[in-house]
This record gives structure tokens, C-alpha cells and sequence, in this order.
């Protein structure tokens, strides 16, 4: 019997698959617990249907990601900091200072834990960060710490 997977199934497949199975083990476990549905020919076409979706909104976000990563790249994004006569902070420049750095400057809301610093920001001066904005994608920008 072909049944459609409805979540990941130690080895036999993962969400989504189309797999053949024992008779008995698809009745009488597989789609009881609903593991499995039924692959019918209508059900096989929905899912053609929603993994053509699912592929259509992954090349939308990666797109967008690109384009957002090209845009943090080319952007000069000055974070203001309190600093003494020295040029070193009173305190340090975090991810969420980034983040909010970004959000007033370019209107785009960025997870801070999605900023990679290489190094504690604790002095005025440029510096260059990463951020993960989708799986394939990491924008790679500098920072400036200005005194505020």
C-alpha cells in the first residue's frame, strides 16, 4: 500500500514522502497514529500542489534575502555609543544595539541572534559583522561606532 508521509517516520522517510508500506503496518499503525494518509490520486496531487507552494515561497525568500543582504552591504550603519575622552566605550556594543541600528536605519527588522561580531566592540571605530539572514544567505556588513 502507498501512503503519504504527515511527519518523519524513523527508516522510512520524512514528512511528505511517498512510500509503499505493508498493508498491516499502514492500517493498523501508520494511519491510526496519523503518521500517514492514504496515497490516493487526488492527495498525491495536492502534495505535487503544496511542495510547487513550498518552492515557490523559498525562491521568494532567498530573493528577498539577497536583495536585503546587497542593501546591508553597500549601507554605512552607525551605532552611537557613550564613550570617554579615549575613544573606548562605557560598556560595549551588542547584537541588539545592531539590530536596532538597523531597524532606523534601513526600516528592517533583524533577530539579534542572527549577528555574528568576530570580536567585542568596545572602542569607536568601523567594524565588520555578519548576519544571517536566510540559510544560503549571510550579508556581510561594517558597523561604525560613533561617539553619541
Amino acid at each position: 500500500m502507498k501512503v503519504i508521509l504527515s511527519q518523519d517516520v524513523k527508516s522510512l522517510g520524512k514528512t511528505g514522502d511517498v512510500v509503499e508500506v505493508a498493508e498491516g503496518y499502514g492500517r493498523n499503525y501508520l494511519l491510526p497514529r496519523g503518521l500517514a494518509a492514504e496515497a490516493s490520486k487526488g492527495a498525491i496531487a495536492q502534495l505535487g500542489q503544496q511542495r510547487a507552494a513550498a518552492a515557490k515561497r523559498e525562491a521568494s525568500a532567498l530573493a528577498d534575502a539577497e536583495a536585503l543582504a546587497q542593501r546591508i552591504a553597500d549601507a554605512k550603519i552607525a551605532v552611537p555609543a557613550k564613550a570617554g575622552g579615549n575613544g573606548k566605550l562605557f560598556g560595549a556594543v551588542t547584537n541588539a544595539d545592531i539590530a536596532e541600528a538597523l531597524e532606523r536605519e534601513l526600516a528592517v527588522a533583524v533577530d539579534k541572534h542572527k549577528i555574528e561580531i568576530k570580536a567585542q566592540i568596545k572602542a569607536l571605530g568601523s567594524y565588520p559583522v555578519e548576519i544571517k539572514l536566510h540559510r544560503n544567505v549571510t550579508a556581510k556588513g561594517t558597523v561604525s561606532v560613533v561617539a553619541a
